[in-house]
């Protein structure tokens, strides 16, 4: 069990902005790619990695191990335990936590390995690799050991209590959130500190840097001996597919592919633009093309031979540009070798814009830019003008060019199950993709986020059903309001009334400590404090306030108040108020009981509402 050398990470550097709000809890898919890429925590052969399982004793300590500095051999002739022998396949990482002193067993003597493990039970042993000791903590077990699990913000992303179950999630969320925790000894981030990688000046794990150290490539799927250029078998590598963790199996034609040797797994891309070349720069060693009216650097010497003066392409030709994890052209094809590409999503805007043919002559088209399920965004050189922002299309790349066509109305309703995995009587794909869109704007979501929900017909605005009869893709109609703009309205200014031919309205506003100011003669009827505000392009919908809760106690993305839960937005913005003043805080530096809290929802939970506001008092 040669342990891979700790590195970063994650497809989700490149494709998931680690920039968010460090109150927010990571996402599912960034933490589950950086411990599977750390090898702290893998799926089966399917790569699932089954993140509802209760975890065992043994196997929690496997993972513990694997977040350690410390290697640990294949075999052992110790048996650590009665329970343990050296003959358990997890005695050597028992027997290697027991000498380093991060595990103890019961007082019998026994270490139970089949046993579940708790919360607190996991926290402790998390502490351990931090640098605490049992002499850190005054008062009976686990109080002093569960309010150091929350001060180092250990907690994000974890709903139990000290005494459950942990399940595989929540020791994901544990293991990611130690990984960036200030170790003891020297108050640095741990995985600086005791792991030995950079960080960034936030304290935040520089995937970026660490990615370029390991990461090499890239190829494209498809192309006279890609697979021999990886220096290991893929089948047996760990897949990350557009930010989703996926499988070798799921590879097709003109994916761009990177690779770690070290880490034995691939990351791959399937971004595309097809157009009209509009210029090649400089024409003998292109260093960059235009195509629909967009520039992209070129990566690869093979891209730069093909749109070369001695190569494929020129001026005025249709082409498709395979883009890589930057966003620059790892390979140059005609449409017709991505026939493969099509897209579902919404038009974000349809611009005519003037080209000029491989014979020099200008003429005018359509570029389109759409937000694809996928949650990428492609452009198009299309013949047609009319498509208007906010369209709902499918539009397929192939030798003939580029074919756009109007989605058709669905007719699908349903609640979606509590786990996630089904919408009414059908089934989500394993490689679902969700898009939920307001007016000329969306956001992709994925199953879990739609749990519980009741989807009306009115939200349901496309779905597609693959050869299993699984829903692959499904495009929703404010099912979420994740897309919406949430913070605290400063100051209010109403002159009349709405309808009145003399009414004016100036409201100010904070977004995250971003101030903007709504203007018009349009009086909304809002008051100071939490706000949504919905637009269609430039056109304000609504702007109203939130519906405020107090809170009594927040546990990671839960919170509670009046004898019930409430779910936490991702993004949720925290601020402090001193008055009419409001200060943007964190939310782990308001719950340590010094503070009165009151969230703010849009919506019932069933109804995919989320406290987006919480304000410290």
């Amino acid at each position: 069990m040669k342990k891979r050398v700790l590195s970063a990470l994650l497809a989700a550097a490149l494709t998931l902005s680690l920039a968010s709000p460090a109150l927010a809890a990571p996402t599912r898919d960034e933490a589950a790619q950086v411990l599977s890429a750390l090898d702290i925590m893998t799926g089966d052969g399917a790569g699932n990695l089954n993140l509802s399982a209760p975890v065992t004793r043994a196997e929690f300590v496997k993972m513990l191990m694997a977040a350690s500095p410390i290697s640990v051999g294949d075999v052992t002739y110790v048996s650590p335990y009665p329970d343990v022998p050296a003959s358990h396949w997890a005695a050597p990482y028992v027997e290697a936590a027991v000498a380093a002193g991060y595990v103890t067993g019961y007082l019998d003597g026994t270490f139970r390995p089949g046993n579940t493990i708790t919360l607190a039970e996991g926290v402790t042993m998390a502490l351990r690799l931090l640098g605490y000791t049992s002499e850190d903590f005054s008062g009976s077990f686990p109080a002093g050991e569960m309010t150091m699990y929350k001060t180092l913000d250990l907690d994000e992303g974890i709903t139990i209590g000290a005494n459950d179950t942990m399940t595989r999630q929540d020791a994901m969320y544990l293991f990611y959130n130690l990984l960036t925790a200030p170790s003891r000894t020297t108050g640095q981030p741990y995985l600086s500190s005791v792991l030995g990688h950079g960080v960034t000046a936030e304290g935040e794990i520089d995937t970026m840097a660490l990615l370029n150290d390991t990461m090499e490539g890239p190829v494209v799927v498809g192309e006279s001996g890609w697979q021999s250029k990886i220096p290991f078998d893929i089948s047996t590598a760990s897949v990350t597919r557009d930010g989703v963790a996926s499988t070798a199996s799921a590879l097709t034609a003109n994916d761009v592919v990177y690779w770690s040797d070290t880490l034995h797994a691939l990351w791959v891309y399937t971004n595309k633009v097809t157009g009209p070349i509009q210029a090649i720069t400089p024409a003998s060693s292109p260093a960059s093309v235009t195509v629909s009216g967009k520039s992209y650097e070129i990566e690869t010497s093979s891209a730069a031979y093909a749109l070369s003066d001695l190569g494929t392409f020129e001026v005025g030709d249709a082409v498709t540009l395979l883009l890589g994890r930057d966003g620059k052209v790892a390979a140059a094809v005609t449409p017709g070798q991505a026939a493969s590409d099509t897209v579902w999503g919404l038009v974000l805007s349809s611009t005519p814009q003037t080209f000029t043919d491989k014979n020099g002559n200008d003429y005018t088209t359509a570029a389109i830019s759409v937000l694809a399920t996928d949650g990428n965004t492609y452009t198009y050189s299309v013949d047609r003008a009319t498509i208007q922002p906010g369209a709902l299309v499918q539009v397929t790349s192939s030798a003939a060019g580029v074919e756009v066509k109007a989605l058709p109305s669905a007719n699908l309703s349903g609640t979606v199950s509590a786990d996630g995995q089904r919408l009414g009587s059908l089934t989500f794909a394993a490689d679902v993709e969700i898009l939920d869109v307001y007016g000329e704007k969306g956001v992709r979501v994925y199953p879990e986020r739609l749990a519980g929900m009741e989807l009306t017909r009115s939200m349901v605005r496309y779905y597609l059903l693959d050869g299993s009869g699984n829903i692959s893709r499904l495009i929703l109609s404010d099912a979420t309001g994740d897309m919406h703009t949430y913070g605290v309205i400063t100051s209010v200014r109403e002159v009349g009334n709405t309808g009145g031919s003399d009414t004016s309205g100036t409201y100010v506003y904070d977004v995250g400590g971003t101030t903007a100011t709504l203007t018009g003669g349009r009086v909304y009827k809002v008051l100071p404090g939490p706000f949504q505000m919905k637009t269609d392009g430039e056109e304000v919908d609504r702007f109203v306030n939130l519906t405020g809760v107090h809170l009594d106690s927040v546990d990671g993305a839960t919170a509670y108040g009046g004898n019930r839960q409430y779910a936490i937005w991702d993004d949720v913005l925290v601020y402090q108020v001193d008055g009419d003043r409001y200060y943007p805080t964190s939310l782990s530096l308001v719950t340590d009981g010094s503070y009165s809290l009151t969230g703010y929802y849009d919506k019932d939970q069933s109804q995919g509402g989320r406290i987006r506001v919480i304000l410290a008092r």
